[in-house]
């Protein structure tokens, strides 16, 4: 009977940080996060699949997405650079979020007024606007989330942060495909527009981080400014032991994914299923197993290790796009498409959490915020410059073997992987 109140006790006091002000907080800040980028991503494809624009033109879409995948190049501004009247009013990291947010804000209603005509009209050019900002943001954001809390802490703000992410990928994705099936797409994305509110009450609403070395001192100068903000994130990072195959790994191991992320909302709505269909199976019950993909991610990551719960998640990430394959022979069929999501989501919610212990275990602390930013722009770059050719492969081989293709292409980054455990073993004790 001591042991089990024990554990109950233990459990308890457990469960009690989440009742913290700042890492409930982390909640809304996710839900800001979220929310832009299946607006960029699936539900704009979903959009111009509608109105028509070739599948070669739907795959290039996916570059309105490169600034995800290039921030790191102005992360080191967004760490140090103070922003006039707002960083004296906020701080320097809501002063970035906050500016973000407004842009956000604006960017999406505008996108809202537009007409989609091919790769260069106005909703490209507004869609490119939301995906800078949503980068911004999200530089700012990280910054913001590693300093707010405590050490011991940082377990329970990842988890309220994620779970703020994923209830606004659900509302952008699968809720706005509902709302543009009901009344139209202006409307769709206008609604997300006016949803931005909740990131911008967040950070008027919660407290500025404490300020330490990066506050800019009078006696600092230019040259040591460059150095500590720009050059020393970097040079850290690339005087390691096998940099160049950590990131080509980072680069390849979601490619697989990445490419059947990017045509997976023209093939639904191509076999026949209805937009509120997509929304409810793949967004709604897709949410759920993401979410019970990525629990199962950490209890893989806490048995096996980072690197070996990443191998076996990688392989379950390639199998599941067989199941596609299937979904495409087979056709129209609901029950079938819920089985295709619930194979794809459980295992991409596995390999998600793996792969994000994995850059976060390369970051050092000194340079958490460019680092990570360098990390995941290389992540970004797979599913915007690296698939934006998968329209074209659509129209030269059709929906099976295109599929088919991209099993294969999960597998470089496997092979990667594998030679990395034996060349440099246990990488996530770095």
């Amino acid at each position: 009977m001591a042991n089990t109140g024990e554990r109950r006790a233990g459990w308890l006091e457990a469960t009690r940080v989440y009742g913290d002000r700042r890492v409930a907080s982390l909640f809304f800040f996710g839900f800001s996060s979220g929310l832009p980028l299946a607006l960029t991503g699936a539900t704009l494809a979903a959009w111009f699949t509608q109105t028509e624009v070739s599948l070669a033109d739907i795959g290039l879409l996916s570059l309105v997405g490169t600034a995800y995948a290039l921030k790191f190049l102005w992360s080191p501004l967004v760490d140090r650079l103070p922003l006039p009247y707002l960083s004296r009013l906020l701080g320097r990291r809501r002063a970035w979020m906050l500016a973000a947010q407004l842009c956000l804000t604006g960017a999406i209603g505008a996108i809202a007024l537009t007409v989609p005509a091919g790769l260069g009209g106005w909703t490209v050019l507004w869609a490119v606007v939301i995906a800078f900002a949503s980068a911004t943001q999200d530089i700012a954001l990280d910054a913001y989330r590693t300093e707010i809390l405590e050490p011991e802490k940082f377990g329970a703000g990842a988890a309220a942060l994620v779970y703020g992410y994923r209830v606004a990928m659900l509302t952008s994705g699968g809720g706005a495909l509902i709302i543009a099936g009901q009344v139209g797409w202006g409307a769709a994305y206008g609604a997300m527009a006016a949803l931005m509110v909740v990131g911008i009450a967040a950070t008027l609403l919660n407290p500025e981080p404490a300020a330490e070395d990066r506050d800019a001192t009078p006696e600092r100068t230019v040259a040591i400014w460059l150095k500590r903000a720009v050059i020393g994130p970097f040079a850290e990072f690339f005087t390691r032991p096998g940099w160049l195959a950590v990131l080509c790994f980072v680069v390849l191991y979601k490619f697989g994914d990445a490419l059947v992320g990017v045509m997976a909302t023209p093939f639904y709505i191509q076999t026949g299923f209805s937009l509120t269909e997509i929304g409810v199976v793949t967004k709604g019950f897709g949410l759920a197993m993401t979410l019970a993909g990525a629990a199962g991610g950490g209890v893989l990551v806490a048995r096996l290790g980072i690197a070996r719960a990443l191998l076996l998640a990688g392989l379950l990430q390639a199998a599941s796009n067989l199941v596609f394959a299937a979904q495409a022979w087979i056709g129209y069929s609901l029950p079938f498409l819920t089985l295709t999501i619930s194979v794809e989501n459980l295992s991409g919610g596995m390999g998600t959490t793996a792969f994000v212990a994995y850059l976060s275990s390369l970051c050092n602390r000194a340079y958490t915020a460019t680092q990570y930013a360098l990390l995941s722009s290389m992540m970004a770059a797979t599913r915007t410059l690296m698939a934006s050719g998968s329209g074209f492969i659509v129209e030269q081989t059709g929906w099976i073997e295109y599929f088919l293709v991209t099993t294969l292409a999960a597998l470089p980054g496997l092979i990667l992987l594998w030679w990395m455990m034996r060349r440099y073993p246990e990488p996530e004790r770095r």
